[in-house]
């Protein structure tokens, strides 16, 4: 999985310094320049995790932070030369994962980056969740989140999301799919499976992710890469 990277930060070389050596360890990254629109630019990027500096035009780190977390739970590492600890616990209070002082060394903050998005990911199948590209199959309660959209889902329409989300890196093949919805089943139509995907497609086209399950004719399924 590739993770993705928002940078808010009002200095343009540690911003560009950042996005050169992060994408050198193959994260996708994207800078915020209009600061009056960093919300929108998170919700359109859909990042694993956000590097928000303190000191912006228009509104601080801190009001981002906030906006932010109305609707997501993405990890937030804050940016600042000021370091005193009125700072950090301010930070850490409006719903930050970590803080670095500036200047900072580059190898150092990959590192952490590295760490807070191992914790973060790795462990999502084990605390009830499966995520692919910002999306995540709530696997308790058999929902679909996306964004701040919750998509209910059916016991059919769940277990054949499930099984792509389990093999989002290949090809699932009907038959894999029609055993984990029939595998109790003497004979089902292959013709089931259609009707079972294409309500399921529907409903992901309400939400905007019509494209998300891609056919692979004479093959199989597998989710949009």
């Amino acid at each position: 999985m590739k993770y993705r990277i928002q940078i808010v930060e009002d200095e343009q070389i540690i911003s560009q310094k950042l996005q050169e050596y992060l994408e050198k360890w193959e994260y996708e990254v994207e800078i915020t320049n209009d600061f009056a629109s960093v919300k929108e630019h998170f919700i359109h990027f859909e990042p694993h995790l956000v590097l928000l500096d303190i000191g912006l035009p228009f509104f601080n780190g801190y009001h981002w932070c906030a906006e932010i977390r109305k609707f997501s739970k993405v990890p937030i590492v804050f940016l600042s030369s000021a370091s005193d600890q009125m700072n950090i616990v301010m930070a850490m209070n409006m719903g930050g994962d970590d803080f670095i002082t500036k200047p900072f060394d580059v190898q150092v903050l990959v590192a952490k980056v590295q760490a807070l998005l191992r914790r973060t990911y790795d462990f999502k199948a084990q605390m009830g969740f499966l995520e692919h590209k910002g999306i995540m199959l709530n696997l308790l309660n058999t929902t679909l989140q996306v964004g701040t959209e919750k998509v209910e889902l059916t016991k059919n329409e769940f277990r054949i999301l499930e099984l792509l989300f389990q093999n989002k890196e290949r090809i699932v093949s009907r038959e894999e799919l029609m055993k984990r919805l029939w595998d109790n089943e003497c004979f089902i139509d292959d013709n089931t499976l259609t009707v079972n995907m294409t309500r399921l497609r529907k409903k992901l086209d309400e939400v905007g992710l019509g494209q998300l399950i891609v056919t692979k004719k004479g093959l199989g399924y597998l989710l949009e890469g």
